[in-house]
């Protein structure tokens, strides 16, 4: 009975170790994939569409696993703090805030899509 009860607990402790090493690569990533949302919102220049890819570009990331969840919200957290402490406006911020935890919950961005937005996007 105990050896069953150690090889349990081992197996459970070394799956759980086993991704370690995945969590850089996700947060990597992740990055990449708010660059891509940022690139894409620049590209697109279209007006109320920046709630839409700030969700977009925190739920590619989230979706990665726990490093590209972590990495959004570093990213997210501190471009907002930035603008908020940059005079730009705390309201925008706060509203950008509610667009970013909705893509890191996995919430579906296409919530936040303007209409006409194009399809590429």
């Amino acid at each position: 009975m105990r050896l069953l009860l150690a090889t349990l607990l081992l197996a459970f402790v070394v799956g759980i170790q086993a991704q370690w090493y995945m969590f850089p690569v996700e947060a990597a990533q992740g990055a990449g994939d708010m660059w891509h949302a940022y690139s894409d919102m620049k590209d697109a220049n279209w007006k109320n569409s920046d709630k839409y890819f700030h969700a977009r570009g925190n739920y590619d990331a989230a979706q990665r696993g726990p490093g590209g969840k972590w990495v959004a919200e570093v990213i997210s957290d501190a471009r907002e703090n930035w603008q908020g402490n940059s005079g730009r406006g705390h309201e925008d911020s706060a509203a950008d805030q509610v667009a970013n935890r909705w893509g890191q919950e996995g919430n579906d961005p296409n919530h936040f899509r303007p209409a006409g937005l194009p399809d590429k996007y």
